[in-house]
């Protein structure tokens, strides 16, 4: 039975969505989760029946939002840091937390160490697309904001076997962003990596900013500082486009019955296609385990499906296709 070491006290509401979304989890598949934490504040949100189908760790320290990601190595009472060491030292199959994703970050970089010929790893996420087949993959969203063109093609493969593992896509499109479609565009950065992922059988070029939701390609690179301020801004046009959907159609007695007509088929769908909580969390790429990171504000769904990714994850084999895939790259 697969083992997850959940980060019971990380995120902004504190444990009880967390353990909320961990009930959901357990009614709908079998794995064992291990919440680490505040006994006696877990034991307080955890219904009486579940008692038995879960283990409880111990800690007594808990990272807030507002603490340095540096401090993380420090303080091994931590929930996180405990949780973490659990899947460094086999006790753990998988690591979920919303709390601080800086101290995630590195906690899960430095303890459980990065698979063979890594560098870096990187964040990847999941991004709406018009595509028909799949979403798609952005990476890297803020694990290395400072990065060498090896650095991107390592992302391209790593985000390329995601893909295939856990998209089901076939052969999926790989393309690096940059400020123009044409070979010649980018910065110094991107045009010495672009020269790296044309060994890369899925790579199809510079991308732009528009394509990583029109559905040209599957998957796009780009580097840590790029891709969290790209991920950021797309958050926010979202919300502030359903906002101004709802001022206007409060606004309008059609639109109110037009937006009722809608709102099964149009609105639950785009709903579906823009919550984060619908895909649970960011896999860590390129580290030695099966770290998923989640929203600080996730709810118990978004906790729930961040266990299914973990899961999912585990039993995809990822970690092994891109050591081989890179394996016999660098031979």
């Amino acid at each position: 039975m697969i083992r997850i070491a959940i980060d019971a006290m990380g995120g902004d509401f504190g444990p009880e969505p967390i353990i909320e979304g961990v009930v959901q989890a357990l009614d709908e598949k079998d794995f064992l989760p291990i919440l680490v934490g505040d006994k006696e504040q877990i034991l307080q949100h955890l219904p009486q029946y579940y008692l038995e189908q879960v283990e409880i760790v111990e800690s007594s320290d808990v990272i807030a939002m507002s603490d340095k990601a540096t401090q993380a190595l420090k303080r091994k009472d931590s929930s996180i840091y405990v949780a973490v060491e659990m899947v460094r030292n086999k006790e753990a199959d998988a690591v979920v937390s919303a709390g601080h994703s800086g101290a995630t970050m590195t906690l899960a970089t430095l303890r459980m160490g990065r698979l063979p010929h890594i560098s870096k790893p990187a964040l990847a996420t999941i991004m709406p697309s018009m595509s028909k087949i799949s979403n798609t993959l952005l990476l890297d969203v803020g694990a290395v904001t400072d990065c060498t063109p090896k650095n991107l093609y390592e992302f391209a493969i790593m985000g390329e076997v995601y893909a295939q593992k856990l998209l089901g896509l076939r052969t999926p499109s790989v393309g690096l962003l940059a400020n123009g479609e044409e070979d010649s565009k980018g910065n110094a950065l991107t045009k010495e990596a672009f020269k790296l992922m044309k060994a890369i059988p899925g790579f199809k070029g510079n991308v732009e900013g528009s394509d990583i939701f029109n559905g040209t390609v599957d998957v796009v690179v780009c580097d840590g500082y790029t891709g969290n301020i790209t991920l950021k801004a797309s958050e926010g046009v979202a919300s502030t486009i359903l906002e101004l959907m709802k001022i206007n159609i409060r606004k309008s007695i059609p639109a109110k019955i037009g937006a009722l007509l809608m709102k099964k088929k149009v609105f639950t769908q785009l709903k579906k296609k823009i919550d984060y909580a619908e895909y649970g969390g960011a896999p860590l790429l390129g580290v030695n385990g099966c770290a998923i990171i989640s929203h600080g504000k996730s709810n118990a769904k978004a906790i729930k499906n961040a266990i299914f990714q973990a899961i999912a994850y585990n039993d995809s084999g990822v970690n092994s296709a891109i050591e081989n895939l890179l394996t016999k790259n660098n031979a």
